[in-house]
């Protein structure tokens, strides 16, 4: 939903796309093909747009959409996660969860997408383009420097992913895998797959109602680190709207915040995931 020079304008759409696994998977090919060309902040319609959404669907798709710059259920009624019941609607709510406590990096990166010009949702070869692997993939995504989403595509716990060189860390189960190759993978508690690059500290929020509710003020930094020695992350808080990098090296007791560039404005919990 774009022309030439709408590249000007803050955030995007994918259109109203068919209520199937197909529209799915080219919402995403339409993103990654958009962020190649100058455009930041692009989302779509979660579960898509021509009639109602089948729950499994609807649910894959939802993990997918948290996991891009911006988020909207949008479509032929019913969007309403109550209007599919109890059980969905609880689903429905963890994989919410999951972008507000994500917020903290999703914020960062947009201030960094905005500074540099660089997409939210972009393809794998932006970040590696030395791979030729990388540069075939097309139902993946990097979600950021350091996240890299595989949505379900279709009704299935499983998918082949391809991750690039590297090695790669499972959010939800914290297994390790090695880059530059096709792994079978499994989705946990969320209907995604969803890997943290080795070497990444990624902060994170407590639940809010709202994220004018986010205490910015006391936050998680998760350490993800294989093999690597130390991490590396970034934050930005709403108040002053700068970028500050975040370092954290091993000791003994695990891992420890290296300095404090926010100067005792944020209080750190440090939390080591692999």
């Amino acid at each position: 939903s774009a022309w030439a020079g709408s590249q000007r304008y803050p955030i995007h759409w994918g259109g109203d796309a068919e209520i199937t696994d197909g529209a799915m998977a080219g919402t995403l090919r339409g993103g990654l093909s958009l962020g190649l060309c100058g455009f930041s902040f692009w989302s779509h319609f979660i579960g898509g747009f021509s009639q109602k959404s089948p729950e499994n669907l609807y649910l894959r798709w939802l993990a997918f959409g948290v996991l891009s710059s911006h988020s909207r259920c949008h479509g032929t009624p019913p969007t309403e996660p109550w209007e599919y019941g109890e059980e969905f609607t609880e689903a429905f709510r963890q994989i919410v969860e999951l972008r507000y406590r994500l917020m903290p990096y999703i914020y960062a990166q947009a201030a960094l997408a905005s500074r540099e010009g660089h997409p939210m949702v972009r393809a794998l070869f932006f970040e590696y383009p030395e791979d030729p692997t990388s540069w075939l993939i097309e139902d993946q995504y990097l979600f950021g420097t350091d996240l890299l989403v595989a949505p379900l595509m279709e009704e299935a716990p499983d998918r082949k992913v391809y991750l690039p060189p590297g090695s790669w860390i499972d959010y939800q189960g914290g297994r390790v895998y090695e880059g530059a190759r096709w792994h079978s993978m499994r989705a946990g508690r969320l209907p995604v797959v969803m890997l943290v690059r080795d070497g990444a500290a990624i902060p994170h929020a407590d639940l809010a109602q709202s994220t004018g509710e986010i205490d910015w003020h006391s936050l998680e930094l998760k350490v993800f680190c294989a093999q690597a020695e130390a991490a590396e992350g970034l934050v930005c808080l709403p108040e002053d709207g700068e970028l500050h990098t975040l370092r954290v090296e091993r000791s003994n007791n695990g891992f420890a915040l290296e300095g404090d560039a926010l100067r005792r404005r944020v209080a750190w919990r440090v939390l080591p995931c692999a």
